[in-house]
């Protein structure tokens, strides 16, 4: 019962801080969700960090990782919006946002988990 009342404890501070970085970010007249991906590469990074620090000589408890890489990245990275604005941009007919976007997801979001996977080393 602890483990899951760290993970809905996370996922809450995850989830409201997701939600006002796109309130900050989210362009609503361009249609970018620079908010989205600002959230999805930051928690990539984050989560590299934590899962870093956690492998590395146990440095994090097993309840300090429910918290942080379950609850609060998994609340704050935002993969079902990434999944409904890239909808969005492939029913207007914007490819080229679609591709740039996703492909640019997808890549520096792997980078940001490396990196901070590295950063801990």
């Amino acid at each position: 019962m602890k483990h899951l009342l760290l993970v809905f404890l996370g996922g809450g501070f995850g989830s409201v801080l997701r939600f006002g970085i796109g309130k900050l970010w989210n362009s609503h007249e361009t249609g970018i969700p620079y908010g989205t991906f600002a959230a999805n590469i930051l928690g990539s990074l984050l989560i590299g960090i934590i899962l870093g620090l956690a492998a590395k000589n146990d440095t994090l408890s097993q309840s300090q990782t429910l918290f942080l890489a379950t609850g609060f990245c998994g609340g704050f990275t935002t993969f079902s919006t990434f999944a409904y604005e890239n909808h969005v941009f492939l029913r207007s007919g914007d490819f080229t946002s679609f591709a740039i976007y996703t492909i640019a997801s997808f890549i520096l979001g792997f980078l940001a988990v490396f990196l901070g996977m590295f950063l801990v080393k």
